[in-house]
């Protein structure tokens, strides 16, 4: 599978900041797959807040899960992150990824920066 993300690299504090992973190479309804948003704040380890799975149901890190909301189209193949009232410590590099309980590490997307400033 190819991941690409899409969506704004800056947010103002409180809004929502909105990316959207597209896939090609496989379908996000594949038995087996489950697409994941990941981030990585300047300076920590890589963060994982939540998934999609290939059936369609989610299920976020309780880190996030108050704020947090990931949705897909299968039209359109692709999957989205919706992460709600952000703050300057959401500024991370963004990224999606397809794993498999064989592959776990999977495929990543390129990375996406977003950077939360007023």
């Amino acid at each position: 599978a190819q991941l690409q993300e899409s969506g704004p690299g800056l947010v103002k504090p409180s809004q929502t900041l909105s990316l959207t992973c597209a896939v090609s190479g496989d379908s996000i309804t594949s038995p087996g797959y489950y697409w994941s948003w990941i981030r990585q704040p300047p300076g920590e380890d890589l963060e994982w807040l939540g998934y999609i799975a290939y059936s369609g149901s989610v299920y976020y890190s309780p880190v996030f899960s108050s704020r947090v909301s990931i949705s897909r189209d299968t039209s359109k193949n692709q999957f989205t992150l919706r992460l709600f009232a952000v703050t300057p410590e959401d500024t991370a590099v963004y990224y999606c990824n397809a794993a498999t309980v064989d592959d776990p590490w999977g495929y990543w997307g390129q990375r996406t920066q977003v950077n939360v400033s007023s």
